[in-house]
């Protein structure tokens, strides 16, 4: 029997309220818990929540990572990004294009087509905020790994995008396409970036008007709430990148406002919910059978990307003289891959169909294996970093 939305969504916060109890018990992120009880109420395995139900809730992922871009482009303090420098900048960039580089030599030097390479390759730049932005959440990380973390991150899909474009370029250039679909490949990344940053400025000198003209704080959560949702819905209509938009958005108005912690405050209260159901719903669509198609080509990426982004954040650390334990840590917290990378492999079955449904399986089984461990590598990193309280400590030293 099928059942309505409210009761669906009902059912995904009830068992994501009791994951989120066994991931305490067990010590792991909650976010790994929302995904995995996601996973097994699917469409694939237990099938309480049908295909049908989840597309009907498609409305929830892009608000949820509307308010997730939204959280990161907080961490665009001028004041705080004078304090940690350029660091996270260069660290970004040479960890995409460091995760891109060691996918396309392992491939091309493993036998594979070059032009499939460099398309399967570039995706490997994109890192899944969501995920990183909930365990730092979960267990209050604090400290030079996450105060990195965050920048990096955010910049992370600007990165992508921009490997992105050039990476399908040069394959057109090899597979011998026509230079005006090769000028739109390069310059559509520019568009979906630069579109974003300027539209998103924009919404966040008005969101900073709203929030001086209306001093309720129902009024001012509802005006932020407009906002992000006016935010995604140009964007998807004019081309731009969501994310991008909503954390330049975020960027401008915390440096503009005074109110800022006031806002974020309460749009901190109201989103536990909507990111809740994000992860399970993300979850909800992995399809676990597919993971045998993986083969050694998809073993290759994921162990080749992982390679990659660690190198690249060692090199960037270094390079940019960060903290030690940015140098050791921070390459493990960027192991999560979902929404980018899922969006560059459709726009690949687009851009090079020949290779677009074999890159497209490969991005979905590394998706699932990422999300699933990527959050708990995470956690680990942070802990090890001195980043995430030892609450076992603190209650020790409380009862003193």
């Amino acid at each position: 029997m099928d059942l309505n939305i409210f009761i669906n969504l009902a059912l995904a916060l009830i068992l994501g309220l009791l994951v989120s109890k066994l991931m305490k018990l067990i010590r792991l992120p909650n976010v790994t818990g929302y995904l995995i009880v996601g996973l097994i109420a699917g469409p694939y395995c237990l099938k309480l929540f049908s295909l049908d139900t989840i597309k009907s809730l498609s409305i929830i992922p892009e608000i949820a990572l509307g308010f997730i871009a939204f959280s990161i482009g907080t961490e665009f303090k001028l004041p705080y990004l004078k304090k940690i420098g350029s660091s996270p900048i260069i660290i970004a960039v040479l960890e995409g294009f460091g995760a891109v580089i060691v996918v396309d030599l392992a491939l091309i030097l493993t036998g594979h087509d070059i032009a499939f390479s460099l398309v399967l390759g570039a995706i490997a730049s994109a890192t899944a905020p969501a995920a990183t932005l909930m365990v730092v959440r979960q267990y209050k990380a604090k400290g030079p790994v996450t105060d990195t973390l965050l920048p990096v991150v955010a910049i992370d899909d600007a990165v992508a995008l921009i490997a992105f474009g050039l990476s399908v370029a040069a394959a057109k250039v090899i597979n011998a396409s026509a230079g005006a679909s090769l000028a739109f490949t390069l310059l559509n990344p520019l568009k979906e970036i630069f579109g974003a940053l300027l539209f998103g400025a924009l919404l966040g000198i008005i969101l900073t008007l709203l929030t001086k003209w209306f001093t309720g704080r129902g009024n001012r959560l509802s005006a932020t709430f407009a906002m992000i949702l006016l935010c995604i819905g140009i964007s998807v209509i004019a081309g731009f990148s969501s994310l991008l938009a909503c954390m330049a958005m975020s960027a401008v108005y915390v440096n503009m406002s005074k109110v800022t912690d006031k806002v974020f405050e309460q749009v901190d209260r109201v989103t536990p919910p909507l990111f809740m159901l994000f992860f399970i719903l993300s979850g909800s669509v992995l399809n676990i059978t597919i993971l045998p198609a993986v083969g050694i080509i998809g073993i290759i990426y994921i162990v080749a990307r992982v390679i990659g982004k660690y190198l690249g954040t060692l090199l960037g650390a270094k390079i940019s003289h960060a903290h030690p334990n940015v140098k050791k840590y921070l390459g493990f917290t960027l192991i999560p891959q979902a929404g980018v990378a899922i969006g560059l492999a459709s726009v690949a079955l687009n851009v090079v169909p020949e290779y677009g449904v074999q890159i497209q399986t490969i991005i979905l089984c590394a998706t699932l294996i990422y999300e699933l461990i990527g959050p708990v590598i995470t956690k680990l990193a942070l802990r090890k970093a001195g980043e995430i309280p030892d609450l076992g400590l603190k209650k020790a030293i409380e009862n003193q």
